[in-house]
């Protein structure tokens, strides 16, 4: 039994949400997305409120279940909120600059690098040093956040590199030199 998949999803009024052949279309004022639901899977629609419907007697089922009913969930949050993730960079130099879908990044290689966003994702850099990503589909948010955190991804001496706002960095200590008297 899935208790995320119990859970009804609340559709606000800036919402629409419509099914055909298997397929939901969620349209809001921040964009438009479509999900192919699995076959075992099958979803109730009324009175601006999403039930799951899923065979508790097939594992698949059981198994789609509760991802199914996020996905929606995040489809429904994302077409009339939006997401953000923040990046901040850490180090002597490293400094980012946007210009349209554009990203170029400066981070202690020989060479800037210049990353090219997903059309849904827009990007904003308020000081050189951070890194706002917004869009409304959350999966791709977190592939273009994800990649451009792997050009540096911070290291556990300095804690230098490319991070979340929201992440800890495990910090290391560092070598001690061997003293004079040691053979």
């Amino acid at each position: 039994m899935s208790r995320v998949a119990n859970n009804p999803i609340n559709v606000p009024d800036t919402v629409n949400v419509s099914m055909s052949d298997n397929v939901v279309l969620v349209k809001g004022n921040k964009g438009e997305l479509d999900f192919s639901l699995p076959s075992s899977i099958s979803i109730d629609i009324k009175d601006d409120v999403i039930n799951i419907n899923y065979n508790s007697e097939n594992q698949e089922s059981v198994a789609l279940a509760g991802t199914t009913r996020s996905i929606l969930n995040n489809m429904v949050v994302g077409v009339s909120e939006g997401f953000e993730k923040k990046l901040e960079l850490i180090g002597v130099g490293y400094r980012a600059k946007a210009s349209g879908k554009l990203l170029e990044l400066t981070l202690g290689f020989s060479h800037p690098i210049k990353y090219q966003l997903p059309d849904d994702v827009e990007v904003e850099t308020p000081s050189q040093t951070e890194v706002i990503l917004r869009s409304h589909n959350k999966q791709i948010l977190g592939q273009a956040a994800s990649e451009i955190r792997a050009f540096r991804p911070p290291e556990p001496y300095k804690g230098k590199g490319v991070r979340y706002s929201d992440e800890q960095v495990k910090r290391k200590e560092a070598k001690k030199a061997a003293g004079a008297g040691a053979v």
